[in-house]
């Protein structure tokens, strides 16, 4: 993205700053590039936040214009701990949210109001500058006040949702004193709300989406079509336990080689979106999508001509180098040769080692953009 507004608007650029993951980078000729970790944000998340409030303040004003480029992974990437919060503190309660299986809209609620930068706060350091915000979808429903936590958005959720969704997720005694203090004081009324719909500070701002999970769902449509394939996308809205809908995928697949119901072979059935995986104390290595396709072989086990891939469209899936991993109906069975059992991988969330020794992880390294998870199945 930092890329492309250099090519188009050139000298122009008086200046600019980008943060990005670990190893996913481009040359950039005016823009400043800063790498800092995701999904839980590091001390250079701080950083990276800190230089950006100061390059907005510094310029603000009625003659600036502020493009801003906001994709996937900025709330741990711009990590701005509001008074009282430390970064160890919202490491904390990024990791309790990511393990106890809280959605990003979720996770993103409770950030924003434990940022000085997230929920609408960037808008208010613009100052009367116009913001053009360019945004690449990486949530379901594509809401912008979740997307990187939306520092350039209004705010649809208050104090009163993030005690809920503590509550919800027995989160509310683990996370930090700081934390509960803080809510309770903007609970209390000593702590303003982050900036709703109505707040002056959004009247220069305009925003568009410019990719989204259902365009890259179309693209692979198209493409399958061109290949002989009848496709059919179910949802770019899929969300859930992660076991689950890959079961429930499964039992598609299993319905079209048995019924050639909804559609017969060869066909391609597509859906994206952003599940979830709820975490033990104790578990294994892997991400979603790896999950999502351990979960997948079991269901479709010894069914022939079914192929199911899952993966993330950035290139990472979890704490790995994978994107995710394809399976077949063959590949519990080959993989019970090898003395391995898929039902106990599953069990310890351990996906990512069962598929470094049955050779099926999709290894792609960082494709430079993120609209949330496709997943495709195959069936000829």
């Amino acid at each position: 993205m930092a890329l492309a507004v250099e090519e188009i608007l050139g000298h122009m650029i008086s200046c600019g700053i980008v943060v990005v993951k670990d190893g996913h980078v481009m040359p950039l000729s005016k823009i400043k590039l800063l790498e800092a970790s995701h999904p839980v944000p590091d001390e250079r998340s701080v950083v990276a936040a800190r230089q950006i409030m100061g390059l907005v303040e510094e310029n603000a004003g009625p003659s600036t214009l502020f493009v801003n480029l906001l994709s996937g992974g900025a709330s741990a990437l711009l990590a701005a701990p509001a008074p009282g919060i430390t970064l160890e503190h919202k490491q904390e309660v990024t990791r309790l949210l990511l393990e106890c299986g809280a959605d990003i809209q979720e996770i993103n609620a409770v950030r924003k109001h434990l940022s000085a930068v997230k929920g609408g706060n960037l808008a208010r350091l613009a100052a009367g500058a116009t913001i053009i915000s360019l945004v690449i979808s990486d949530v379901i429903h594509d809401r912008l006040d979740t997307i990187g936590s939306g520092p350039a958005f209004p705010d649809s959720t208050t104090w009163e949702d993030v005690k809920a969704i503590l509550l919800r997720y027995d989160l509310w005694e683990r996370v930090p004193n700081a934390v509960r203090e803080r809510v309770e004081q903007g609970l209390s009324g000593e702590l303003p709300d982050t900036p709703s719909a109505d707040d002056p500070c959004f009247k220069g701002v305009t925003t568009s989406i410019i990719a989204s999970n259902r365009q890259a769902l179309s693209a692979a449509a198209a493409a399958a079509k061109d290949r002989g394939y009848t496709p059919l996308v179910l949802s770019s809205s899929i969300q859930g336990e992660t076991s689950d809908i890959a079961r429930m995928h499964g039992a598609i697949a299993r319905e079209v080689t048995e019924t050639a119901n909804p559609l017969p072979p060869p066909c391609c059935i597509l859906s994206g979106g952003e599940t979830t995986v709820t975490m033990e104390d104790r578990h294994g290595k892997g991400g979603r999508n790896q999950e999502f396709a351990l979960a997948a072989a079991l269901e479709i086990d010894g069914l022939e001509n079914v192929l199911v891939l899952s993966a993330g469209t950035d290139g990472t899936d979890g704490p790995t180098d994978a994107a995710g991993a394809a399976v077949t109906g063959k590949s519990v069975g080959l993989a019970k040769k090898m003395g391995l059992d898929a039902e106990d991988f599953l069990k310890r969330h351990d996906a990512y080692n069962f598929f470094s020794k049955t050779g099926e992880l999709i290894i792609t390294g960082p494709t430079l953009t993120n609209v949330m998870d496709v997943h495709l199945m195959l069936i000829v």
